[in-house]
């Protein structure tokens, strides 16, 4: 990693794993994996491999192809360096920028990590960095995470929606009680700690359970939850809310 002149050498680690269930597609009769083709869509027959090309559509029906020659020119030299270009204050970059976050180690030289994660924390800025990587070019923005450091992948231009996006604001006036409501909602759901581990993927464990018994030869009965029933006005359901919230926290 580089900070104009100064050089820390460091290493990337992925900070989440795909968690979610993989599906395999089978035949039915035998259960066994099917496998893809590539056909021609007008005469049914299987296109070999080396018979395929990539192309873009421009227009309708209407295709550039590129070669893999071309393809292979176009891709950024190989690079390991992770170049720090500008620091900024967090609130500059919105939610809707930050994609996929990774854990920055040392690698050697731990005093130069240290000060570096030290000062970034102290600083309470967010750094702008550049670098290559599986043949891409990436910008993320590299933060202290206590004696760590974060890299995270932001998106580039264009990807991002803005909120002019969605027009103007609504120009609406807010009914007293509701907002009175609100703040209480708010207020009783408030806590000092937060323990993401609460907050499981509830579907993935049940699909998880339904495998496993399945494979034990048991059927359990499965049963949709019932849908919930319509509130007549937002008071209502905020009273709703707030009740639950503190049944909840009770």
């Amino acid at each position: 990693m580089t900070l104009g002149s100064v050089e820390v050498p460091v290493r990337l680690y992925t900070a989440v794993e795909d968690r979610a269930v993989h599906f395999r597609l089978l035949h039915e009769r035998d259960h066994v994996p099917v496998k893809q083709r590539m056909v021609h869509p007008e005469t049914g027959e299987e296109v070999p491999r080396e018979e395929v090309r990539r192309g873009v559509e421009v227009e309708s029906g209407r295709f550039v192809v590129l070669s893999e020659e071309e393809l292979a020119a176009l891709e950024p030299a190989p690079d390991r360096t992770i170049e720090v270009l500008a620091f900024v204050e967090p609130e500059r970059i919105a939610p809707p920028w930050y994609d996929r976050p990774y854990w920055v180690g040392p690698d050697g030289a731990d005093e130069d990590y240290a000060a570096l994660a030290l000062a970034i924390g102290r600083s309470g800025r967010v750094g702008i960095a550049r670098w290559t990587m599986r043949k891409r070019r990436y910008v993320g923005a590299l933060r202290s995470e206590g004696p760590w450091l974060m890299l995270t992948t932001l998106h580039h231009l264009g990807e991002v929606i803005p909120r002019d996006a969605l027009g103007p604001a609504p120009k609406v006036s807010i009914d007293p009680l509701e907002a009175q409501l609100a703040d209480q909602l708010v207020s009783v759901l408030a806590v000092n700690e937060l323990d993401l581990d609460a907050y499981r993927d509830e579907h993935r464990e049940r699909v998880l359970a339904l495998v496993e018994a399945k494979a034990r030869g048991k059927a359990p009965k499965l049963e949709r939850p019932a849908p919930k029933p319509a509130v007549a006005s937002l008071a209502d359901s905020l009273r709703e809310s707030l009740e639950a919230a503190r049944r909840h926290v009770a």
